[in-house]
């Protein structure tokens, strides 16, 4: 009886075994077992924290770059945090932030914090870290508003507030009338030309912003965004052609409105690791508030998807004629671009985001397969958030309930222990 038993046993154990064996050896396993989207989305973030979040400061570190900080690492901390409901890491970011990075003369952030030169940590002033990027204002900005909608706190509200009035004063420069989003603090001082990162632009904000400050045409500077972007993408700009892709920098003439290639040192009209985020952005005012030039600005870049049916890949930039800048490539253009492909071709989107982006994500660690630079890691999981429709519009859908009424005063809008706002 015994041996009967143990024979059952064995017979057991060497079936479990050869079926292990044909599983792992089959194409179903070589696939990998897909996870649910925020199952990945929340896997991937706690990756993230672990490798570019100080969870005691709350201070977002690009290890990359020298261990420093900008402000554009904490607002995407901040958008991040709130998407997926993490209060606790939202709070403890904001924090650093405001100590650390909020300028108290204006409430705009200082972009660029590090180790200086004798060993301390701070701003860094010499390499003009004091002053600000408008996109990073207005990320944390939203991201602050998506916190008072998520969480039903007025303060954060107000937090914001006095961040987009300040992005009014010293970010926006009217030109014949039209008010522009210009790079930084700086411009709003030139008296010839200003510089403008057309991926910084993002149409879907402005509109958020101009129910809550209704002081100011945040309207307009959606209207004026997509003029830029439309004349930018399609300009030859330096070169003697476009291939209708956004570039990374360029000025506006503050006199006559008309764009040009930038002339300093490092501001090219590539589509490279800053323009490579207009997509995305472009796709989320498609997505939130069906605008139907983001509808026709995306279909514009339909360079990419005759890159991709060439070649099989999104090389790792171009010029702005088309040229590659490289053979390689990396997730950030995929995170980039993705929402391109969704808009015009949605089809060749599934096989973008499968091969190119859920690829890169290990079902067994719940980790990335290959370790992610930082700014990696933020665009791949935004275009993997964005595919699966997780970067919503927090507001609520009336947003009356959200707004409030035409003040007399900026302190109509503010708690009593806030101070109001003076143009």
């Amino acid at each position: 009886m015994i041996y009967k038993v143990l024979g059952v046993i064995l017979i057991v154990i060497g079936a479990v075994i050869g079926i292990t064996i044909i599983y792992n050896n089959s194409q179903q396993r070589q696939q990998g077992i897909v996870f649910a989207p925020r199952f990945m989305l929340n896997a991937l973030w706690e990756t993230y924290k672990e490798d570019y979040w100080d969870a005691s400061t709350g201070r977002t570190i690009d290890k990359q770059r020298g261990n420093i900080t900008t402000s554009e690492g904490q607002s995407y901390t901040l958008l991040r945090a709130v998407w997926l409901d993490d209060k606790a890491t939202f709070d403890l970011t904001w924090q650093w932030t405001k100590n650390n990075l909020q300028r108290t003369n204006d409430s705009l952030l200082s972009w660029l914090y590090g180790q200086k030169t004798d060993g301390s940590y701070g701003i860094l002033t010499d390499q003009g870290g004091q002053n600000s990027a408008s996109d990073a204002d207005s990320d944390t900005a939203l991201a602050l508003l998506f916190a008072s909608a998520r969480w039903q706190h007025q303060s954060y509200k107000n937090e914001a507030l006095r961040i987009i009035r300040a992005m009014w004063e010293h970010e926006v420069v009217t030109i014949n009338g039209e008010p522009y989003f210009v790079a930084n603090n700086l411009e709003k001082n030139s008296t010839t030309s200003a510089i403008i990162n057309p991926s910084y632009l993002s149409p879907y904000a402005y509109k958020i912003f101009a129910v809550v400050d209704r002081q100011h045409a945040w309207n307009r500077v959606a209207d004026s965004s997509y003029r830029i972007l439309n004349e930018a993408t399609t300009d030859s700009l330096d070169k003697n052609s476009s291939a209708n892709l956004p570039p990374d920098w360029i000025v506006i003439n503050v006199q006559t409105g008309k764009i040009q290639a930038a002339a300093g040192s490092g501001l090219t009209t590539n589509f490279s690791y800053d323009a490579l985020r207009t997509p995305l952005r472009i796709t989320l005012d498609w997505q939130w508030n069906g605008d139907s030039r983001a509808k026709s600005l995306l279909e514009k870049f339909s360079f990419l998807e005759k890159e991709w049916n060439k070649h099989q890949k999104i090389q790792a930039g171009y010029t702005h004629d088309g040229q590659p800048l490289s053979q390689t490539e990396v997730p950030a253009f995929y995170g980039g671009t993705i929402g391109y492909f969704m808009s015009t071709n949605p089809k060749l989107a599934e096989n973008i985001y499968k091969n190119k982006l859920q690829a890169l994500y290990n079902t067994d660690s719940q980790t990335w397969k290959t370790g992610m630079s930082y700014y990696d890691d933020n665009l791949a999981w935004f275009g993997l958030a964005l595919y699966n429709n997780f970067l919503i519009n927090l507001i609520p859908s009336s947003l009356n309930a959200f707004s409030s009424p035409a003040p007399q005063s900026p302190q109509a809008l503010l708690s009593p222990d806030d101070k109001p706002y003076s143009n």
